[in-house]
């Protein structure tokens, strides 16, 4: 079927202008309702705000107020009006240590006294460097309002302290019935406001208090404390260092900028410097007449920008899917024209597709034959390694037990010989009271030639029983009787070295899950290291120790020889690694213990004590005994 004409001109123009009014649509549409959720959320964030503004008012004006009776009470007891008559003849400690008790019991920062003079007579900071006692405050205006009579109120930093508080005064009366009579002192409270900030830090906005210039002095963000929401001017500058109000603080500008105005105390504002600087806030303002204060909330307008692109989104895949409607009726007619010339096209084409897909894949069989062919040759060469490896590894462990009993050989050539020249001696003898037909004392020395040839049959089984290849199967072990084995093969060594051999096990027998030939092997290793390291020892003491546990019990070898160097440690495991001198040993020794417990199902570690000396530590899965009731039924279920 031939190919469709191209369109013309005047198709190509409508095209166009059909996708200009609908870009034109959806951009006005994603507008309109952008605004709409502008105003929406704007409408929640301003609720929301006016309730944490109201909520953190009320809990400032209540953390203050609580505190504003305290002043009366104490202007009123006697022991400060008796201070007041002749203060300079009485001790001030017991004033000063009843104030100090008032200010913990309540919790504020500090309780003052001041004369008529504004000096400061008494102070529950009387024991601080920083004390009150002996400052003047005429200039400040809680003095000035209480020696008119009347309670007063101050905010501002300390003199000494420099730190922001709220002052309660109220005066004090020695002769409250004289009308003309003026206060004879002003008893002051001290409260800090950093626990009310400390809450502010929880919300989700910044909390501003500023005073009738317009100064930040509680602030919910350390660095908004102290200044001001609009440039000072230096008439506003003076009055403030004459009230000392905020010292010598620079009070610096916070750079705030209004954008729009939303309402009475309502505005959309941001900030030019600062920690706040280049980020838009919803800006509440809520009167506190009782203190001459406004309190401020900046709540910011990320939920009113997230809920206008959500918006505009939303009402945009709206208009998508208006608008892909109508093109998706357009389309189905022109497709049905082009469905036709398709299909013809693409029966040619899976034609094409299907010769060359059977090419392909009678090549990928022929490939993936071969694969399989040298994949089950490359796993039957594994299997073969494996194997190899296994045997290699049990004759290097072999061969370390003969390496073992090499070591051993002196011991055991010493505890043949002294059997075999006694056995000749006993013989002689025997033949000799043959000879005098003294048959009994030749018995009694043929008695003691069967004892000796017992021994030595005993010694040439325990040399047997190490040197055999053990077995696949684990079982119950004791070992107390592995180390009492071990013991006995190096019972030569010991008594020619004049080893102390020290036990420190239970009473009762300890079983562990293991191959008595195998653990026997590596105890006989650590006990012939521990013996070759204190061979230069004075006094050489070779520790044994069993700690059982709950499921697990832990085997100590421990010498008090000088012990292994800290930086050969990490290497003491591994193969052909040893501290030896060359042609003492091959490096195989704790290797191969260490591979051995590990296919125990146990740890073998090495470290140093603190008295000197080296220790060696086995840690093997605990087994019941093969006496105890519950093993032997489990053994009748496995027969």
């Amino acid at each position: 079927m031939p190919d469709s004409a191209p369109p013309s001109p005047r198709r190509r123009r409508l095209r166009g202008l059909l996708l200009a009014l609908g870009l034109a649509g959806l951009a006005l549409c994603m507008w309109q309702t952008a605004q709409v959720a502008r105003e929406q959320a704007l409408d929640a964030l301003r609720d929301d705000a006016e309730n944490e503004l109201r909520l953190s008012a009320a809990g400032l004006v209540g953390h203050l107020s609580r505190h504003d009776y305290l002043p009366e009470l104490l202007a009123s007891r006697e022991a400060v009006k008796r201070f007041l008559v002749t203060p300079k003849l009485q001790d001030p400690m017991p004033l000063n240590r009843l104030l100090d008790r008032f200010r913990a019991t309540a919790g504020v920062s500090d309780i003052y006294l001041l004369d008529r003079h504004a000096d400061t007579l008494a102070a529950s900071n009387w024991h601080r460097p920083d004390t009150f006692i002996g400052q003047n405050y005429r200039f400040r205006r809680y003095y000035q309002e209480a020696m008119q009579g009347r309670n007063g109120r101050f905010f501002g930093l300390g003199v000494q302290s420099r730190e922001r508080g709220y002052y309660f005064s109220a005066p004090v009366w020695l002769d409250a019935t004289d009308p003309d009579a003026r206060p004879d002192g002003v008893m002051v409270l001290k409260v800090l406001l950093d626990d009310v900030e400390a809450s502010w830090a929880e919300q989700d906005a910044e909390l501003l208090v500023t005073d009738r210039d317009d100064i930040v002095f509680l602030a919910s963000r350390p660095e908004l404390r102290l200044t001001a929401l609009e440039p000072l001017t230096p008439e506003q500058r003076t009055a403030l260092r004459a009230s000392r109000r905020y010292a010598d603080e620079p009070l610096p500008a916070t750079g705030l900028r209004r954008l729009e105005r939303l309402g009475p105390r309502t505005r959309l504002v941001t900030f030019t410097q600062g920690p706040l600087a280049n980020r838009h806030y919803l800006s509440l303002t809520r009167p506190m007449p009782a203190f001459d204060w406004n309190m401020h909330i900046l709540k910011p307008l990320g939920p009113v920008a997230e809920a206008q692109w959500t918006s505009a989104l939303l009402a945009g895949g709206l208009y998508g899917l208006v608008a892909l409607g109508g093109g998706i009726g357009w389309q189905r007619r022109r497709l049905r024209r082009e469905r036709e010339r398709f299909a013809e096209r693409e029966r040619q084409t899976l034609a094409r597709s299907r010769d060359e897909l059977e090419r392909h894949v009678e090549a990928r069989t022929r490939d993936l034959t071969a694969t399989n062919r040298r994949l089950s040759d490359e796993i039957e060469e594994r299997r073969r390694a494996e194997q190899s490896l296994r045997e290699t590894r049990d004759e290097l462990v072999q061969a370390a037990k003969l390496a073992v009993l090499g070591q051993l050989a002196a011991g055991i050539n010493h505890e043949l010989n002294q059997p075999l020249a006694a056995i000749r001696a006993y013989a002689e003898n025997a033949r000799a009271f043959i000879a005098r037909s003294r048959a009994e004392a030749a018995d009694a020395n043929l008695g003691q030639i069967v004892e000796l040839t017992e021994r030595m049959a005993e010694i040439s089984a325990q040399l047997r029983q190490f040197s055999r290849k053990s077995g696949e199967r684990l079982t119950a072990v004791s070992v107390p009787a592995c180390f009492d084995y071990a013991l006995r093969l190096f019972q030569a060594r010991l008594a020619d070295g004049a080893v102390e051999v020290v036990r420190h096990w239970p009473e009762d027998e300890t079983w562990v899950r293991a191959d008595p030939v195998r653990l026997e092997q590596v105890l006989v290793n650590l006990i012939g290291n521990a013996l070759q390291a204190m061979a230069e020892t004075p006094a050489p003491r070779l520790t044994l120790s069993i700690h059982p546990e709950a499921t697990r019990v832990r085997i100590e070898v421990t010498d008090n020889g000088p012990g292994i160097a800290e930086e050969q440690l990490p290497r003491i495991f591994e193969p052909f690694f040893t501290t030896k001198s060359t042609g003492s040993g091959l490096g195989l020794g704790l290797s191969i213990s260490a591979r051995i417990i590990d296919d125990l199902g146990g740890r073998l570690e090495a470290g140093n004590v603190d008295e000197g000396g080296a220790r060696f530590t086995l840690t093997l899965p605990r087994d019941e005994d093969p006496g105890h009731p519950v093993r032997q039924e489990e053994h009748s279920h496995h027969a």
